[in-house]
């Protein structure tokens, strides 16, 4: 069993700033320890977490696949985020290194990306409310929680690598069936590989690897 990374070095105040991680979080944990074996054979050498909020999610992928293995690049706009993302990165040995963009804006990552993790703003909101100042930002997704999300769906394809595979939590309000469908025309096979109910909310994570045959 992987551990759980270490945030002792955050504290309450960090959070009202910086997305604390919950059940989203877990979960996607989850979803990566169980793909920790078939991760560590492909081993990856570039993996991107976009959204990097604390920098819980790229400590655990370092690791299921090996600190030393690969390059961690973590992005947020939030400067507090990638304060926390390094921060956590130290507290656990493993070298993340953050960047300041939104989502991948500015990085020349295509066919690069071997393993690309994104934990989005995904709860429905006015359009308003997404991009807003402060924590909110790190949740409010705009009609049907996909406003962030739907700005990144179409560049997958393209930064992944051959072997490159996407691991995408949401909720059942984002219509997961169609980001898949979405995908599936750009070459990917998506596929639910955790699910759990929170509260009100049913979260999954979809993973997405290229079709076979596809470049």
């Amino acid at each position: 069993m992987i551990p759980t990374p270490d945030l002792g070095h955050l504290k309450a105040s960090d959070y009202q700033h910086v997305y604390e991680p919950a059940e989203d979080t877990f979960l996607l944990l989850d979803a990566l320890e169980q793909d920790q074996e078939r991760l560590r054979q492909a081993a990856p050498r570039m993996c991107v977490e976009v959204g990097s909020g604390s920098g819980c999610v790229s400590a655990f992928l370092a690791g299921v696949i090996g600190k030393q293995n690969a390059v961690f690049l973590c992005t947020d706009v939030n400067l507090r985020a990638l304060q926390a993302t390094r921060q956590t990165g130290t507290q656990n040995q493993a070298s993340l290194e953050p960047v300041r963009t939104d989502l991948v804006s500015g990085l020349r990552l295509q066919g690069r990306v071997d393993v690309l993790v994104f934990n989005p703003p995904y709860v429905p909101t006015p359009s308003e409310e997404v991009a807003c100042d402060g924590i909110a930002a790190a949740w409010a997704g705009g009609i049907d929680g996909r406003e962030v999300t739907d700005r990144l769906l179409p560049r997958v394809a393209d930064l992944l690598s051959p072997r490159g595979v996407f691991y995408l939590v949401a909720v059942r309000e984002n219509k997961p069936q169609e980001m898949i469908d979405q995908l599936a025309k750009a070459g990917l096979h998506g596929e639910v590989t955790c699910q759990r109910r929170s509260g009100p909310e049913r979260l999954c994570v979809i993973r997405f690897t290229r079709r076979a045959g596809q470049p």
